[in-house]
């Protein structure tokens, strides 16, 4: 039921912002093309928002013949946590992170880059596949992608502002006056409330997948582990990631940018590994 809420919460927010953005383009035509065009970005997110992240990063499914020790830990712990067997794939990036998606556990998948599997030990890995397990567990994947396809399609209209405001643009009616200050105030703060947006629902669904895969493992050091190899890696090999779809990432990839570190939507990594400290093995 909670999940049920954010997710209503999420759609109805950022779909307000898109019909905000498009009235200022557009007026109340743009309010009524924007609403249009949320319904089908919506719709379209809950069944195809996976395969935009996946794409988008290039990701590569794998057989269990390709990468039998991955494929191994995922089957091993899926079983653990009373879940089906997701897809695997892997990511053609150095920068170490992971994340799952899919609209439900049914349909799910965990993804993970090169550079994680070559940095962490068995144990850690372990730990970092459990938690994005724990995400699937918990339904958590459909709100993650929902949001990175319309927080994407609001930094996407942002921009069309900005060159619409550069460009003498701005149309409204006489009733509604938006005008070039309109535009291009919501070309700087569309982004940001998307990502603030992202921000209030993310931050306390990292804690539960932490402590779901501390309950999948046994075993809450092997995860306090792996955060710890990611929080120096990411520092020095940030992920070439795009702002709309941080927050799906076990470890904020955008972490080496400190400008994206004010709008973050992981808690602090820090915290993350003193709770885990904190437990004792089940």
């Amino acid at each position: 039921m909670a999940n049920s809420i954010k997710t209503v919460f999420l759609l109805g927010a950022l779909t307000g912002l898109l019909m905000l953005i498009g009235g200022l383009i557009g007026g109340r035509g743009g309010v009524y093309v924007a609403f249009g065009f949320a319904v089908v970005l919506n719709f379209g997110s809950y069944w195809f928002s996976d395969k935009i992240v996946l794409r988008m990063y290039k990701a590569q499914e794998v057989a269990e013949s390709s990468a039998p020790d991955l494929y191994n830990i995922v089957r091993n712990l899926a079983m653990k946590g009373g879940l089906p067997l997701p897809r695997v794939f892997i990511i053609p990036e150095e920068a170490p992170n992971a994340f799952a998606t899919g609209r439900d556990e049914n349909h799910a998948v965990v993804a993970v880059t090169e550079g994680i599997m070559r940095i962490l030990s068995k144990e850690e890995l372990e730990g970092v596949i459990a938690h994005e397990l724990s995400h699937i567990k918990n339904k958590d994947m459909l709100i993650s992608s929902i949001a990175a396809t319309i927080a994407g399609a609001i930094v996407m209209l942002a921009h069309m502002a900005q060159w619409a405001a550069i460009f003498g643009g701005g149309h409204s009616d006489d009733d509604e006056k938006g005008g070039i200050i309109g535009l291009i105030a919501m070309a700087v703060l569309a982004p940001i409330a998307a990502t603030i947006i992202q921000m209030s629902i993310s931050r306390s669904r990292e804690y539960m997948a932490d402590a779901g895969s501390a309950h999948i493992t046994k075993n809450p050091y092997g995860l306090a582990g792996a955060l710890e190899k990611l929080a120096r890696a990411s520092q020095v090999i940030p992920m070439d990631a795009k702002p709309a779809t941080a927050h799906m990432f076990i470890v904020n990839p955008l972490s080496g940018k400190s400008l994206m570190n004010l709008f973050s939507t992981h808690p602090p990594l820090a915290e993350r590994i003193a709770r885990l400290r904190s437990m004792k093995p089940y």
